[in-house]
């Protein structure tokens, strides 16, 4: 695995933890091991910047989805300081996965997130 790939892999692994921190201490460092300090995230549903603001994203899709949590759903592609992947929110008592979405993420030489951008590929059927 070369350099880029390695911190690629770091950086989403890092992301997943963030979205699936349980609780709000271990979610503000999720966050701030996963973002700079002024990182930002923007999807259909968001546009926010800063370490607080993003664990408040978080913290509303697991509202949202109580007990749910999210995973990679299929490999990283990534290129100088670009990576993009996608993902599921899985439901942990069938297996099933009502949102899947594709992110694009920028990157420090550290492997940590400048910015997200988010799309939503499928969601579930307003009720």
């Amino acid at each position: 695995m070369s350099a880029n790939e390695n911190r690629y892999e770091t950086a989403v692994t890092r992301y997943f933890e963030a979205w699936n921190a349980d609780g709000a201490e271990a979610l503000a460092k999720a966050v701030a091991a996963a973002w700079t300090a002024d990182g930002g995230y923007t999807d259909p549903l968001a546009d926010v910047r800063g370490h607080d603001a993003i664990a408040t994203v978080i913290a509303a899709a697991h509202e949202q989805f109580p007990g749910f949590f999210f995973r990679p759903a299929g490999p990283v592609d990534g290129h100088h300081d670009i990576a993009r992947f996608t993902w599921e929110l899985v439901n942990p008592t069938d297996g099933s996965s009502p949102v899947v979405g594709s992110d694009v993420i920028t990157l420090t030489e550290d492997a940590r997130i400048r910015t997200v951008s988010g799309f939503l590929d499928r969601l579930p059927a307003a009720e």
